[in-house]
């Protein structure tokens, strides 16, 4: 095998593995959410996507949070926090 023939079965390896990931991780998004959560007297609004509307709300819900809170016990007790504005889709 020749220097030039590895290099471009190399390169054919790489894309093709790119490219699975790619697609792997845009077929893994079937639901996207975003919510307004408010917590100590702020008011923080994200978006979130995952493969269902609950698993989006919950990633919407930590984004917002990890704005707003500081340390362990204020984080769970902003994701416990009903959102003030929910659109799934």
């Amino acid at each position: 095998m020749t220097k030039r023939s590895r290099v471009a079965l190399l390169l054919v390896a790489i894309a093709l593995l790119l490219g699975g990931l790619i697609y792997g991780s845009m077929s893994a998004v079937q639901a996207e959410c975003e919510l307004c959560v408010e917590f100590n007297g702020l008011r923080e609004c994200r978006t979130g996507s995952g493969t269902t509307s609950d698993e989006a709300r919950r990633a919407a819900q930590r984004a917002a949070c990890a704005v707003m809170a500081g340390g362990m016990s204020e984080t769970i007790a902003c994701q416990n926090r009903r959102p003030t504005m929910l659109q799934c889709g």
